[in-house]
């Protein structure tokens, strides 16, 4: 494992009980490895000179929506964040600085913003790990959803509607998709979007140094053990990549794909080098 001021910086915040740990400044620290030196401090009185301008705004709305409305109307029209349409696997667009430096980022990183602002302004804010959109959720005298993605409201029919778009019209909506997601799970997450575009790059540390901080959030993840596991194959550390994937077998001795992990062992144990 990796040892940085960073992956140290990130390992004291995964280690914290959930309710206590500061989205916005764990992120940065996922982007201090991708940026060594990075002043997480500086993008962290940037959030707050946004969130002060922010409580400015909605100072005097008379209910939940029109204070929400308000906050969308400075973070994404005033201050300009928005979407990331034309190049949505970049991966500036998961890391925080970036997104604060270019005023762009995917649903996640943007609802990382939004949440940061509303925390600090007192609004009833949790993040929604909805299905291939990450959404903002409200709670007070009624439910507001915002899609940090478009900037906009929407309502809970309109998520139905792109759950069977994207799903297909026979998938039943569960309406525990609009729970609340819990900190340690938005990181992974963040961490899971990183880790695809690496190994869609076949940039295999990369990807390796993802699944090691998913894993410092939940230990006993087995798809990311059976993933470290493999990644640290395609490094040729055998002992490593042996004893991850042993470990995905005891926890998920079921798994769909537990019998090619059983094969990959059978091919380690042939591939690894023997000491004499």
């Amino acid at each position: 494992m990796l040892d940085s001021p960073a992956r140290r910086q990130f390992g004291r915040i995964a280690a914290l009980p959930d309710a206590r740990i500061d989205l916005a400044e764990a992120a940065l620290w996922i982007a201090a490895e991708e940026y060594p030196g990075l002043d997480v401090a500086s993008y962290l009185a940037r959030l707050a000179d946004l969130a002060s301008a922010a409580g400015e705004r909605i100072r005097g709305a008379s209910s939940l929506r029109e204070r929400v409305l308000r906050l969308n109307d400075f973070v994404f029209r005033e201050s300009g964040f928005a979407g990331n349409r034309d190049d949505y696997y970049d991966a500036r667009n998961s890391f925080l600085n970036d997104v604060l430096e270019r005023r762009k980022g995917i649903p996640i990183t943007l609802a990382i913003v939004v949440l940061w602002i509303a925390e600090r302004l007192g609004l009833p804010a949790r993040g929604v790990g909805f299905p291939g959109h990450f959404l903002v959720r409200f709670d007070g005298e009624e439910e507001v959803l915002v899609d940090p993605f478009a900037g906009a409201v929407v309502t809970r029919a309109e998520c139905e509607a792109r759950l069977r778009t994207a799903a297909g019209a026979e998938v039943p909506f569960d309406p525990q998709l609009l729970d609340p997601t819990p900190a340690r799970q938005i990181l992974a997450r963040v961490l899971r979007n990183l880790k695809q575009i690496w190994l869609a790059n076949e940039d295999w540390p990369r990807a390796l140094a993802c699944a090691e901080r998913i894993l410092m959030l939940a230990p006993d993840a087995p798809l990311e053990l059976r993933d470290r596991g493999l990644l640290f194959a395609r490094l040729e550390c055998f002992a490593a990549a042996e004893a991850d994937l042993k470990r995905f077998l005891a926890l998920a001795p079921e798994d769909a794909g537990a019998d090619a992990v059983r094969a990959q062992l059978v091919a380690l144990a042939r591939s690894a080098p023997r000491l004499h």
